[in-house]
């Protein structure tokens, strides 16, 4: 009796320990490794999405299904485009009803390192800000439970989502996962200022200028653009917010922060966005309204609007920068230094269909 009930206990235990071999063999990821630009900081990763090689996969191929739109029609890479640096070449954004957004689709590289998302920052991290498209009645235009049903009935994608994830079943947490794992992986740092840097190539005298003009305050002594302050290398970005005086307070149109905050402190601040690949990303601000980087200096070189949340840093409103024609294009020479066509042409993040 003994020697059958040990027999039948060790029978138990061997089972319990396959099972649990196969769970881990099921939950099985490759851990994914960055590649960091050396002058880059840390890239915090969420404890509840660590990076797979898996994962990635995934996102890069939902980043690029146009099945997570109500029709069929567009998918994120529709209006995120990898040779415009992941945004697009329109002012607006049109959707798959043909309706037009009021805002200019913000680039989607380096925003690991970003602690809000969108113009007006209404969301905190690549995961939340994934769950907006999808749903938006003026871009895709589905409901999640109709792109869960979708893609658990699609011939591939549950055993991507049960390898990448070991769910049995898709639902809208794991593919904003997937999404966001993927657009981690966005990362510009190999322009010719990035060369420059590491003492790979030189500047022209030209962009040299350039350089220092992006790097100096406008004085009574001195010129300078005064880009810096919010422009600050390596990630060419502070993703943070301000009014850059597009318009002056009668005007505001679109009141940015204030949407998210509701406070009147933040009215007409947007998110400030990457210089990185500035050169391809236009048109420029948040509707869109300069079509060319000429348009966009002269901007801040006449000074900008004044209003009552015009940001302390626009402090040449008014009188403006009086740039010469000469530093307005020797600025211009700098700014085309930050293209990176080794990402622009990167293929790991290119449409997996083609």
């Amino acid at each position: 009796m003994i020697k059958n009930l040990i027999i039948i206990l060790f029978s138990v235990c061997f089972i319990l320990s396959c099972n649990s071999e196969l769970q881990n063999e099921k939950k099985s990821t490759t851990p994914y490794k960055f590649s960091l630009p050396s002058n880059f900081p840390p890239m915090v990763i969420p404890i509840d999405n660590p990076m797979t090689e898996e994962g990635v996969a995934l996102g890069r191929m939902l980043f690029h299904e146009p099945l997570l739109s109500a029709n069929g029609s567009q998918s994120c890479s529709s209006c995120h485009q990898q040779k415009n640096g992941f945004t697009e070449s329109k002012p607006l954004s049109i959707g798959i009803d043909g309706i037009s957004g009021n805002r200019n689709a913000m680039v989607l590289f380096n925003l690991g390192w970003s602690s809000t998302l969108f113009w007006d920052g209404r969301t905190i991290s690549l995961e939340e800000q994934a769950f907006d498209p999808i749903v938006d009645p003026i871009e895709m235009h589905d409901t999640w439970l109709n792109v869960a049903n979708k893609l658990n009935a699609h011939p591939t994608y549950p055993e991507l989502f049960k390898v990448a994830f070991d769910v049995d079943e898709i639902d809208s947490s794991y593919v904003v996962k997937a999404l966001a794992q993927f657009e981690r992986t966005l990362i510009s740092g190999n322009s010719k200022w990035d060369q420059w840097t590491r003492g790979e190539v030189m500047f022209t005298a030209q962009e040299l200028k350039g350089w220092d003009l992006f790097n100096k305050d406008r004085t009574n002594f001195t010129t300078g653009a005064d880009c810096f302050h919010c422009h600050s290398a390596p990630l060419f970005t502070d993703y943070i917010f301000h009014n850059n005086g597009l318009d002056s307070e009668e005007s505001f149109e679109d009141l940015g922060l204030y949407e998210t905050t509701g406070s009147d402190l933040d009215r007409a601040k947007f998110k400030t966005p990457t210089l990185r690949n500035i050169e391809v990303t236009g048109p420029y601000m948040h509707d869109g309204r300069f079509e060319t980087l000429e348009e966009v200096l002269e901007h801040y070189n006449f000074g900008g609007h004044f209003s009552s949340t015009i940001d302390p840093l626009m402090k040449n409103t008014g009188d403006g920068l009086l740039l010469s024609k000469e530093d307005k294009l020797a600025l211009l020479a700098f700014l085309k230094t930050l293209t990176d066509e080794e990402f622009l042409n990167k293929s790991e993040f290119s449409n997996p269909f083609h």
